[in-house]
């Protein structure tokens, strides 16, 4: 029995290094296919889309050439409620008060508002599972480097990749790099630019220009919950009649904590309670 508890003891001690040994063999062995590894990361990410509803609260900076506003925000269950704090660098003044306020009650008081806003989220993110399911199909992925836990694939479009929507289109004429966490397989970044113009019906009905970029930057905010903290897209074109189609705007989130808010109701008890 003495040999038997030396035994388990050792084992025990040696658990830390056999498991290490083990990560590292089946790291190099996905770091050899880096499409495997992008496909294990996407099965990563949409396994806790669909199981992991955990709601943060956090501050949002918000930048487009139309606006700077700096947001608390409140996630629910119902949806998210957010109270702004500044516009373009200063507090509001009472009728920017007054008015964001105005917003929050006439949202409160709305349901068909309500429910229109929680299916906009809804195809969001519906919208973001598809692109995700394309990085494995629509990319050629080659192994750029590793540094520590992380690990470096570069992108280009595949010309074998026949789009069949408007979106896979777009999505598929870009090029960039992913970032991915091996212990967990998460992707923590993911940019990419486009690498020509992408014409809606031939170019008679309009484009986005060539050169075109976005930035998402994930961040593990909570033990194994992961959120994105910072988003950059620029996008320039023109469609039918030269409206603009481009978009340009930065989003940075922080301060990110778990929010106990179950309702909109409670989400607004909750931003009065930081204003005070």
């Amino acid at each position: 029995m003495p040999d038997a508890i030396r035994t388990l003891r050792r084992t025990a001690a040696l658990l830390p290094l056999l498991l290490s040994l083990l990560t590292a063999g089946a790291q190099a062995q996905d770091l050899k296919d880096p499409k495997g590894l992008v496909s294990a990361a996407v099965q990563s990410e949409l396994n806790a889309n669909r199981t992991d509803h955990t709601a943060f609260i956090y501050r949002d900076h918000d930048t487009t050439p139309d606006h700077d506003t700096l947001n608390l925000v409140v996630e629910t269950p119902e949806g998210l409620l957010q109270r702004r704090l500044e516009n373009n660098g200063h507090p509001l003044n009472p009728d920017e008060r007054r008015a964001d306020d105005a917003n929050i009650n006439a949202l409160l008081a709305n349901v068909d508002l309500q429910r229109k806003r929680k299916k906009d989220s809804v195809h969001d993110d519906q919208q973001a599972e598809d692109f995700l399911k394309l990085l494995p199909v629509a990319f050629i992925w080659t192994l750029d480097h590793e540094q520590g836990e992380l690990v470096y694939l570069n992108f280009k479009p595949d010309p074998n990749y026949n789009p069949s929507t408007l979106e896979q289109r777009v999505l598929s004429a870009l090029a960039g790099q992913i970032v991915i966490s091996l212990p967990q397989k998460r992707i923590r970044t993911i940019k990419g630019a486009l690498v020509d113009d992408v014409k809606f019906g031939y170019g008679l009905f309009g484009r986005l220009h060539k050169g075109g970029s976005f930035q998402v930057e994930r961040r593990e905010v909570a033990p194994r919950h992961w959120q994105v903290t910072e988003s950059r897209v620029h996008l320039s074109g023109h469609a039918l009649f030269f409206k603009n189609i481009g978009d340009q705007e930065d989003e940075i989130k922080t301060d990110f904590r778990i929010s106990p808010a179950e309702t909109l109701k409670q989400a607004d008890e909750i931003l009065k309670q930081s204003a005070k």
